[in-house]
């Protein structure tokens, strides 16, 4: 893949994209989410690709969405040519993606983390949502899905302040899976992903769809849907095998059938 703005290599059975306008804290703009976009469904497809790992620099994931471009665009514009769009490419991949956070991960850095399905954060990651400073509010998903991460009054302060939260603060509001050393962030993320490569990629996929669920509907249609997913595995292969192996007491040969 030959692109401008982000690096891509594959790592084993992990892709690992690198958000890459270092001179810019990587600010996210068209040229960028498209890359991205087109770096994620490649990888997506990909049969030897388990799982994809997004990240930045130790300076920053992402600072935000690119104002200067944003700067100049009017009402009528933006309303008939959602450029936000595309920057949700990353909810239609079905393979697991980790955002692996250093530095500041802002407005739309936060937003674009929050649409991965795990947040790892190094111990020096920043987030925020700061649009109010600006006189607009989030407009990828950041009162949406924050809220549903950290609760109606943590949201609403970081919104409303526009203040940022550190890793620490972050991993106890729940925002973030964990928090890890900034050495060691990628290697950890990496690690993460070479585990969900041992797994069953069909229930990978499965188990995205559930817990995706559970942010999307009431809990009554939340825990259909996961009965529903549960047991349409039985008519898999993989299920027959992890049974069978942990019956046996081996290691479990999926064959993602």
């Amino acid at each position: 893949m030959a692109h401008e703005m982000i690096l891509t290599e594959t790592r084993g059975p992990v892709a690992l994209i690198t958000l890459n306008r270092p001179k810019a804290l990587n600010a996210l703009c068209d040229q960028l989410m498209r890359e991205l976009g087109e770096a994620l469904l490649a990888y997506d497809a990909d049969p030897a690709v388990a799982a994809i790992v997004i990240t930045g620099n130790e300076k920053a994931f992402a600072a935000g969405a690119d104002i200067k471009e944003m700067q100049a665009r009017t009402y009528p514009a933006v309303l008939q040519n959602d450029f936000i769009a595309p920057w949700e490419t990353v909810l239609r991949v079905k393979k697991p993606v980790i955002a692996a956070v250093a530095g500041f991960a802002l407005g739309g850095g936060c937003e674009l983390a929050m649409m991965c399905d795990m947040i790892l954060a190094a111990d020096t990651a920043k987030f925020g949502q700061p649009e109010i400073n600006l006189g607009v509010i989030p407009g990828a998903g950041g009162t949406q899905r924050f809220t549903r991460a950290v609760g109606k009054s943590k949201a609403m302060e970081m919104v409303l302040t526009g203040r940022m939260m550190g890793a620490e603060e972050a991993e106890r509001a729940n925002l973030v899976a964990r928090v890890v050393p900034a050495a060691e962030l990628v290697a950890e993320a990496l690690k993460v992903g070479e585990k969900l490569a041992t797994l069953s990629a069909t229930a990978l996929v499965v188990a995205k769809d559930s817990v995706n669920a559970a942010f999307e509907t009431t809990l009554t249609e939340g825990v259909k849907t996961e009965r529903r997913l549960f047991l349409s595995l039985f008519a898999t292969e993989d299920q027959k095998e992890g049974m069978a192996a942990f019956a046996e007491k081996r290691k479990a040969n999926f064959r993602n059938r």
